[in-house]
């Protein structure tokens, strides 16, 4: 069945649509930005740095002051992403309704989104456990010694996977963003909207 034509919108509410939508999109990318990269960062450079700082006692306090300073940071990034996020979706409502294929990559990016904040939000548990012992001896930032607590130690090695999982998960959430970007162009949005049926 043939969609009937769709009128422009008028100037003025197609200026406060773009408005909305690049102030979105900009919470969503940088804060996204941000979640990934300082992640990934931390796990690369901050937990082995910390291994130089002279002693495992020393070790240990580098790298609790490091995360300690990163996670507001961290959380304001999570924030803006999840209000851009939002908006986004707002903005695109019509589109996750009528265009093939976008409905798929909204519930993707939801799904991962789900995943990364409890991967974060056990993580930022595991790091409180970690932190609130002080400057526990310590290998590198993930890597306890053995004078270090049973609790605490437990808690390191689990930081020691997690570290990485969500660089993972967020990294597989830009490059979907990416494709989003990309379902976004006219020649993507007019061969979606064909190619879905109509009910």
């Amino acid at each position: 069945m043939q969609r009937p034509p769709v009128a422009a919108p008028s100037h003025d509410l197609w200026s406060a649509t773009m408005a909305r939508s690049t102030l979105s999109r900009s919470l969503h990318d940088v804060g996204l930005a941000a979640w990934f990269g300082g992640t990934l960062a931390n796990a690369v450079s901050l937990n082995a740095a910390a291994g130089e700082a002279g002693s495992d006692r020393a070790t240990g306090a580098v790298a609790n002051a490091g995360w300690d300073r990163w996670t507001p940071v961290n959380a304001a990034a999570i924030g803006a992403h999840l209000i851009g996020s939002v908006g986004q979706l707002a903005a695109n409502k019509q589109r996750v309704a009528q265009q093939q294929g976008v409905g798929a990559m909204s519930t993707a990016k939801t799904v991962l989104t789900a995943a990364a904040l409890g991967v974060t939000a056990y993580s930022r548990v595991l790091g409180q456990i970690v932190s609130a012992n002080g400057a526990t001896p310590s290998k590198r930032g993930t890597k306890a010694s053995k004078r270090a607590k049973g609790e605490v130690a437990a808690a390191q090695a689990r930081l020691d996977q997690l570290q990485w999982v969500i660089p993972a998960i967020t990294g597989t959430l830009v490059v979907i963003s990416s494709y989003a970007g990309e379902q976004q162009r006219p020649s993507e949005v007019l061969r979606g909207t064909s190619a879905k049926p109509t009910a």
